[in-house]
């Protein structure tokens, strides 16, 4: 594949913590940095390419994302903590707070069930505690309430603020740099699919691959 590892710079926006997630996504829209999720890895095996976009920033306090899809199928069956979100319509952070191990894996579908642990491979990790999830707060435009997928042209986004003290940062006022991705699935969908911010060289979908992470700066 021979691609470079991609590179974000997250501003900081300290009024976000005092904001409610919908003035939340007004905010990023205008001040924070936009990327899109469109690294297609294995367009061979999986040529599915849904319209993937977020927009970032961080509070000092918490990381602030607003996902935006275009799909054609939309799966919401998931609706408990740390149950398979991925085989949803779903989008994912993976975070690296120092090197590329241990790294948390962030996992929201549509109507913004969680799925999230601490790792050092697929393999071998802890789940976050309900109490840690319940720190997350998510504003999903779908709702709340689980469905099966829907065949159509579907819009949709996802706010979520993610605390740094979960990922074990504290932010001292100064440039701290992170190692993740970001990635679009929906695994049990009609048409699945897995793109990523940063591009992955495997032979077939995998994400926990950290030594692909990009490189995230919190400015």
């Amino acid at each position: 594949m021979n691609q470079e590892k991609k590179k974000l710079s997250v501003p900081c926006l300290p009024e976000l913590d005092s904001m409610t997630l919908d003035q939340v996504a007004a905010l990023l829209d205008e001040k924070g940095a936009k990327k899109t999720v469109d690294c297609l890895n294995w367009k061979d095996e999986y040529p599915y390419h849904p319209l993937t976009a977020f927009s970032i920033a961080h509070s000092k306090t918490c990381i602030y994302i607003d996902f935006f899809v275009r799909c054609n199928y939309l799966r919401a069956v998931n609706d408990k903590n740390n149950s398979n979100v991925y085989q949803d319509s779903c989008v994912e952070f993976f975070v690296a707070p120092e090197g590329i191990t241990p790294y948390f894996n962030f996992e929201f579908n549509c109507i913004g069930t969680i799925h999230a642990a601490k790792r050092m491979d697929r393999h071998s990790g802890q789940l976050l505690s309900d109490e840690q999830l319940d720190k997350v707060r998510r504003y999903a435009s779908c709702g709340n309430r689980p469905f099966n997928e829907l065949e159509g042209i579907f819009s949709w986004n996802l706010v979520v603020a993610i605390p740094l003290e979960i990922i074990g940062i504290k932010y001292e006022d100064k440039p701290i740099t992170l190692h993740g991705n970001f990635y679009k699935c929906a695994d049990a969908t009609s048409e699945p699919h897995y793109l990523s911010w940063s591009p992955i060289d495997t032979p077939h979908p995998d994400y926990h691959r950290p030594e692909f992470f990009g490189e995230i700066t919190l400015e």
